[in-house]
C-alpha cells in the first residue's frame, strides 16, 4: 500500500490547489484535525481489516466525529442541535458510523490532553447510551426545551442571536452598498466572470423557491472556506437582499457535492440518485428530525451542489474550550449518542436499511460493544502514527510539490 502522504495526495488530487493548501495546513494542527481531514483513510482501513459486523445496515452521515454536531435554524425557523454534515452520506453497516465517532472521542480527548482512562469511560458511555436508544426504538431530537446542560445553553444563545448580527459580521459597507466582507479567511474573492455567472445562476435558483421567489435579489457572492474534510472543493456564499425591505439580507451557501469517499469501500447496492447533491440532501432529510432552511440542490456548469441557508461555523461545539470541564463533555457525549441512534432509527427501513425491529434487537444485544471500543482505541493509535508521518511530510514540503 502507498504511504500515508501519497494516499492523501492521491485522494485530494482533484481539489482546488489554493484552498487545498489551507486544508493541508489545518490537518497539520493536531491528530484530531488530521482525522477530520482524512475520512477516506478511515474507511479504506476499516474495509481492509473487516473487524466489525456488517449488520445491521443503516443510513449514515459517513463522517461522524465530535465536531460534526451543531446548532442550526430549521426550515420551521426553530433551532436544533443535531448532526450537520452529510457529504459522505451512504447506506452502510451501522457500526461503521459508530466506530468513526468513537475513534474521534479517543483522538479528540487525547488532543485535549485528557487521560486515556477518561476517554475510555466516555467512549463506553457513548456506546452504552447509543445501544439503549436503539433498543427503545424511538428517535429523539434536541431543541431548547428538550436539551440539557451545555447544549441547552448553546441552543438558547443561538435563539437569542438575530439574523442581522450574522449579516453584520460577514458584510461591510462599500460606498453606501452592503457587500460580503472579503477577509481571505472565511470569504475569498472570485474572478469577475465567474462571479457574474454565479449570481445569475443563484437568481434563477431563487425563482424556483416559493419562499424566496420575487422576494429576494442576489447582490454579491464570494468563495467560502469552512470545515476541514471538504476544503478544496467548490463552495460559494451569496448575499441576497429583500426587495421590499432592502435593510434585510440573507446568506445562502452553495457547496459542491462529490461522490461519497465510502462508496468504493462498501459492497452494498445504493439507490440510483439523480445526482450526488440529491444523495446528500436525501440522507440528510432521512436522518435529521428537521432540516436546515432552504435545503435543496442545483447544478452549475458541470457540478452538482447542495444549497441551504448559511449556518455560522461558530455554532459547532468547540471542544478545545471544554478541556477541563468533564461534566460538560459527558453531557454533550450523551446527547451525541442519543442523536446518532435517533438518526439511524429515523431512517430505518428506507431503501435497504434495516427495519426498526432489527435496530431494536441490535441495541439490546451488547456483545458488539467491546469490539467497537477495541477497534476504535487501536485505530486512534494508528491515527497518531499516521499524523506524525503526515506532519513530517508536510513540513518537508511534500504537499507543495507538483
Amino acid at each position: 500500500m502507498a504511504s500515508i502522504p501519497q494516499r492523501i495526495k492521491d485522494f485530494n488530487s482533484d481539489r482546488l490547489p489554493d484552498y487545498l493548501d489551507i486544508k493541508y495546513q489545518m490537518m497539520a494542527e493536531n491528530a484530531f484535525r488530521f482525522l477530520r481531514g482524512t475520512c477516506h483513510l478511515f474507511y479504506e482501513d476499516l474495509q481492509a481489516k473487516d473487524a466489525l459486523p456488517q449488520y445491521p445496515l443503516s443510513w449514515i452521515c459517513g463522517d461522524l466525529h465530535l465536531e460534526n454536531f451543531g446548532t442550526y435554524k430549521g426550515d420551521n425557523r426553530l433551532v436544533y442541535f443535531d448532526m450537520n454534515d452529510f457529504d459522505e452520506g451512504i447506506l452502510a453497516p451501522a457500526l461503521w458510523e459508530v466506530s468513526r465517532m468513537v475513534t474521534s472521542i479517543y483522538t479528540g480527548l487525547d488532543s485535549l490532553g485528557i487521560k486515556k482512562k477518561e476517554a475510555v469511560r466516555v467512549a463506553t458511555m457513548f456506546l452504552s447510551l447509543y445501544a439503549d436508544t436503539l433498543a427503545l426504538g424511538k428517535s429523539r431530537y434536541m431543541e431548547p426545551r428538550t436539551a440539557n446542560g451545555i447544549v441547552q445553553t448553546f441552543l438558547e444563545k443561538v435563539c437569542e442571536r438575530r439574523q442581522k448580527d450574522l449579516i453584520r459580521q460577514r458584510t461591510e459597507d462599500k460606498g453606501g452598498r452592503i457587500a460580503l466582507r472579503i477577509d481571505r479567511i472565511r470569504f475569498f474573492p472570485l474572478d469577475k466572470t465567474l462571479r457574474k455567472e454565479l449570481m445569475a445562476h443563484m437568481h434563477e435558483w431563487i425563482q424556483t423557491d416559493p419562499l424566496l421567489r420575487r422576494r429576494y435579489e442576489v447582490v454579491d457572492c464570494a468563495f467560502r472556506v469552512a470545515g476541514t474534510g471538504s476544503l478544496g472543493i467548490r463552495r460559494y456564499v451569496f448575499l441576497a437582499r429583500q426587495i421590499k425591505n432592502p435593510s434585510k439580507y440573507l446568506l445562502i451557501d452553495m457547496k459542491q457535492a462529490l461522490p461519497s469517499c465510502i462508496q468504493r469501500c462498501v459492497n452494498i447496492t445504493q439507490p440510483a440518485w439523480a445526482s450526488e447533491a440529491a444523495r446528500v440532501v436525501a440522507v440528510q432529510h432521512r436522518m435529521q428530525n428537521i432540516c436546515p432552511a432552504l435545503l435543496g440542490t442545483t447544478r452549475f456548469k458541470d457540478g452538482d451542489y447542495v444549497v441551504k441557508e448559511m449556518q455560522p461555523t461558530a455554532d459547532k461545539i468547540d471542544f478545545m474550550l471544554m478541556r477541563d470541564r468533564y461534566k460538560d463533555i459527558e453531557c454533550v457525549m450523551e446527547d451525541m449518542a442519543l442523536l446518532t441512534a435517533s438518526g439511524q432509527l429515523r431512517s430505518a427501513g428506507r431503501q435497504g436499511a434495516a427495519i426498526p425491529d432489527e435496530l431494536i434487537a441490535f441495541g439490546g444485544d451488547h456483545h458488539w460493544q467491546k469490539g467497537v471500543l477495541d477497534y476504535a482505541a487501536g485505530y486512534a493509535e494508528q491515527v497518531k502514527k499516521d499524523y506524525k508521518e503526515y506532519f513530517v511530510a508536510y513540513k518537508d514540503g511534500y504537499f507543495t510539490r507538483h
